[in-house]
């Protein structure tokens, strides 16, 4: 027979952890962090997703606004303001707003607001900075001095830490970077939420990982990306030793008899793609149904991340202190071309005494 796990135990400790920094911050006097989230729509997940968020934070110490907006077009101004409020030091959008809309900045309007979060303010990790620095496998974001983390896309990193927990998918005897080497994962599903960025995380860690999305099939592995002609779903999914299915429709059922004896299968979506009661009857199987509450814990994880690269009072200081640093190589620099320019007119100056000088001489030997 197979497990079932409860996901919330996964996150336990994580939310411990954010309740004892937070602890800490307030014992020295330091208010918490606070994130903002904003919700334009009425998709019943997103909304789901925002109340989990809220009493998470509330009940971890961290200081959570909600703000609805009527209207989506109002999204990216409220998403600036955010950005530019010093007092914010995390956002998250809940999506989807536009879905995939035309937008005049891009591919989609959702895809445009992703990518017009700050950096330093991106709690889900899915801006084109992020984005970009885990599809190269780049973990840091101060490279040589590497003392800031970068921020992971919170779903997928709480499927990675789900697995972590889950026996024969995570090795960490071996080296960092071949975690999952010589398993074999197909996730179901290609956004940019979830499916991308966790089939890049897995390949990362050494898994060749299957990404099947409609009408097509990729193989992430070592950092390349290639197109699968000759495997179908079934085929994958046969020979898997994890199944991560992400299909957002109530309609979609992934056969359980396409898995195999000791398979992990984790479920991502907002709906069971998997029928649980026949799941659990395969041997040794381990099944996860929902992610959610790990997610919300690598939110709050990754605002303390930001918090701590960005935000806290330590941070700030020492910003000040390059600034004036910079400054006074200004003033320097501004004092050096000035004794420069000194210089210049005094010379010009001598010249100009020893040629009038020389002139009044000259009269003066012609009276003679």
């Amino acid at each position: 027979m197979g497990r079932k796990i409860d996901a919330s135990n996964i996150a336990k400790p994580f939310r411990e952890d954010v309740k004892a920094q937070i602890a800490e911050l307030q014992k020295a006097g330091i208010e918490a962090p606070l994130l903002v989230g904003l919700l334009a729509n009425n998709d019943p997940a997103a909304r789901q997703y925002a109340e989990w968020t809220g009493k998470a934070c509330t009940a971890d110490g961290i200081r959570y606004e909600l703000r609805i907006l009527d209207d989506p077009i109002d999204v990216e101004a409220a998403l600036n303001e955010a950005n530019n409020d010093p007092k914010v030091h995390g956002i998250i959008v809940y999506y989807p707003i536009f879905g995939q809309v035309e937008s005049f900045s891009g591919t989609s309007q959702d895809d445009y607001l992703r990518d017009s979060v700050s950096y330093k303010r991106d709690v889900e990790g899915l801006c084109h900075m992020y984005r970009t620095n885990l599809y190269k496998n780049v973990r840091y974001l101060d490279y040589p001095s590497n003392t800031q983390k970068c921020v992971l896309p919170c779903t997928a990193l709480s499927v990675v830490k789900i697995l972590e927990t889950c026996p024969g998918c995570y090795d960490k005897s071996k080296p960092i970077g071949k975690h999952m080497e010589g398993r074999i994962v197909t996730v179901i599903n290609r956004s940019e939420i979830v499916g991308r960025p966790l089939a890049a995380m897995l390949a990362n860690d050494g898994a060749d990982v299957y990404s099947v999305d409609i009408n097509s099939i990729y193989l992430f592995r070592h950092g390349r990306l290639s197109k699968v002609e000759d495997e179908s779903v079934e085929s994958l999914v046969r020979k898997s030793n994890i199944v991560v299915t992400g299909v957002p429709t109530k309609s979609y059922r992934l056969p359980t008899e396409w898995i195999q004896p000791n398979t992990t299968v984790v479920n991502v979506a907002s709906f069971r793609n998997v029928d649980e009661e026949s799941l659990l009857k395969i041997e040794g199987v381990t099944y996860i149904p929902m992610v959610g509450k790990v997610t919300v814990a690598m939110l709050e994880r990754n605002l303390l991340r930001l918090y701590y690269n960005f935000h806290h009072p330590s941070c700030r200081m020492l910003g000040m202190r390059e600034q004036n640093n910079a400054v006074g190589e200004v003033y320097r620099d501004d004092g050096k071309e000035k004794n420069v320019e000194m210089r210049r007119a005094n010379n010009a100056l001598q010249v100009y005494t020893a040629f009038i000088a020389t002139a009044i001489l000259v009269a003066v030997l012609a009276k003679k």
